[in-house]
């Protein structure tokens, strides 16, 4: 009655064995199941690469691999190995994902964002000088 009662057909099945995803975190490198692009041109080498995505990541990223395909197996933990800051690794796996869809390295490379010229609170404070709202001066708080 309502599905109170087990049938003897149905077995129990413990949590590990549905298809619900694993909630572990994993170190395995995905890099390595990700299909290797093909050199371009203009970029055959990763260094040739690391030039054109900019940012200094040629000179940041002194001992990348050698070979097309060596390259392209590193993993974000093998750049942190290497000395690469957050910002840089994501930058570089970014602009990697991106090179592997096919997507010519013109589109997508940039250079950082700049430094604010204006610090401070944001819109309240603009060069150095408090910015109030007009407010009506005959309607009162409540």
């Amino acid at each position: 009655m309502f599905g109170l009662v087990t049938s003897s057909t149905r077995a129990f099945r413990p949590c590990s064995t549905t298809l619900l995803p694993s909630l572990t975190r994993s170190f395995v490198n995905r890099a390595l199941t990700k299909p290797v692009p093909p050199t371009t041109e203009t970029i055959t080498t990763p260094n040739d690469f690391l030039k054109s995505i900019g940012r200094s990541m040629d000179t940041k990223m002194t001992s990348a691999p050698e070979s097309w395909d060596d390259f392209w197996r590193t993993s974000g933990l093998d750049m942190r190995k290497v000395g690469l800051s957050v910002r840089d690794r994501r930058y570089a796996l970014w602009c990697m994902s991106k090179f592997r869809r096919g997507l010519a390295v013109e589109e997508f490379a940039h250079e950082p964002k700049p430094k604010k010229t204006v610090r401070g609170w944001g819109p309240s404070v603009q060069n150095g000088k408090r910015i109030r709202s007009k407010r009506p001066k005959n309607l009162k708080r409540k």
